[in-house]
């Protein structure tokens, strides 16, 4: 039998090794952080949608926002701005976060991650989690999508072969309908929804080989626009007022419903509040009569043409395509890796007047992106079914 002193000597030794085979990794937690941090996290980022910036909140006053960080024992490793809608009589929200959260998606512990979001949600009267994770399942070239519109067998992008499919993208889409959460199709929903097909150009290193992408009847109505003297500004805060008027115009003409002039306002001075020059308006003129306006929004390398508007006068100038071109330099200027003209329809039928949209999109020689898409996680099964007949009566 050995001696005690020399058995203790043995528990002493392997005690380290013992120790060490049972180190375990703290557990991810979500709790409300201060929106200085949230935003001081988003500038550390490459990119990040700006619908997942503070300022976001102050452009939705009728939710009421949160905002949140993922920690990994101190350490921040994600944010996001949720935005709450309270069900009328009951003391329950819908829990929404746009084009977020702002995660590192391809991380081992993402389920976790999440998990611990929904139980922070869930505790704070959640009964229901709507987000669309900012990631992308599939690519088509424009090459691709100009061969599909012209191919009648083939009427919806989805049932495209696409050019490229993301192994990150597909993980998280298997993860989250794995782990109860649905996919919403179409534009159901308290809001109408994020895109989840879109159209964005990766900006090349310069200004040639931006043009040299383009199709031909890009650039001839680039080199149109400039012959014919259309002169592209960029505008301020009071110059709101005539990019209203032309994007009512707009609305009339496409049949759709305009946002009010202070919808604009308050969105300038709050993403702009965060950084100067993080909305810009721009104003294309010809012989002194404005002929095209838009927005652009930009965070880290990502710039988004976010509103546009043209006037059915002078449409022969192309302002269009001359706005379109100012923006695109603009954003290579400033350093951005991607110029996204947002969304587009998976539609591909001729006869649909979305194809024109696409067409117009197509010919800067971008890509077709296709998002995962927005997804609902039940946490009240009762409240959510009554939720979602309540929407569909609508």
């Amino acid at each position: 039998m050995p001696h005690l002193s020399t058995a203790l000597a043995t528990c002493i030794d392997r005690r380290p090794e013992r120790v060490a085979s049972l180190t375990v990794t703290a557990a991810p937690t979500v709790r409300p952080i201060d929106p200085d941090e949230h935003l001081a996290f988003i500038r550390r980022q490459p990119s990040a949608s700006f619908l997942q910036t503070p300022a976001w909140a102050k452009v939705k006053p009728e939710w009421h926002p949160e905002s949140l960080g993922f920690f990994l024992g101190d350490a921040l490793v994600g944010v996001a701005l949720v935005l709450h809608r309270r069900l009328p009589r009951i003391n329950r929200t819908l829990a929404y976060l746009p084009e977020g959260p702002v995660l590192d998606w391809s991380r081992d512990d993402l389920s976790d991650l999440l998990a611990a979001m929904t139980r922070h949600l869930q505790t704070g009267g959640a009964f229901a989690v709507r987000m669309g994770p900012p990631v992308i399942r599939r690519r088509w070239e424009a090459a691709t999508v100009k061969a599909a519109i012209a191919d009648p067998a083939l009427t919806r992008l989805g049932d495209v072969p696409a050019d490229e499919v993301d192994p990150v993208g597909t993980r998280v889409v298997e993860l989250l309908s794995r782990t109860g959460w649905i996919h919403q199709v179409g534009e159901g929903g308290f809001t109408a929804g994020q895109p989840q097909y879109n159209f964005q150009l990766p900006l090349p290193s310069g200004e040639a080989a931006l043009l040299k992408g383009m199709n031909q009847l890009w650039r001839r109505n680039i080199k149109k626009a400039d012959k014919e003297g259309v002169e592209v500004s960029v505008g301020t805060r009071e110059d709101l007022g005539v990019f209203h008027t032309m994007y009512a115009e707009t609305a009339e003409r496409d049949h759709f419903t305009p946002r009010p002039l202070a919808y604009f306002q308050t969105m300038y001075d709050a993403l702009n509040a965060d950084d100067p020059d993080r909305m810009q308006l721009y104003l294309a003129r010809h012989e002194g009569d404005l002929v095209a306006s838009t927005t652009m929004v930009r965070v880290g390398t990502h710039a988004w043409y976010s509103y546009g508007a043209s006037t059915s006068a002078k449409r022969e100038v192309r302002g269009s395509n001359a706005i379109q071109w100012r923006m695109m330099r603009d954003a290579l200027a400033d350093g951005a890796s991607v110029y996204d003209m947002r969304g587009i329809t998976d539609t591909l039928d001729p006869e649909d007047s979305h194809v024109g949209l696409i067409q117009f999109k197509v010919g800067t020689g971008g890509q077709a992106v296709e998002y995962a898409g927005e997804w609902d996680l039940p946490l009240s099964r009762v409240l959510y079914k009554a939720f979602d007949l309540y929407m569909k009566r609508r």
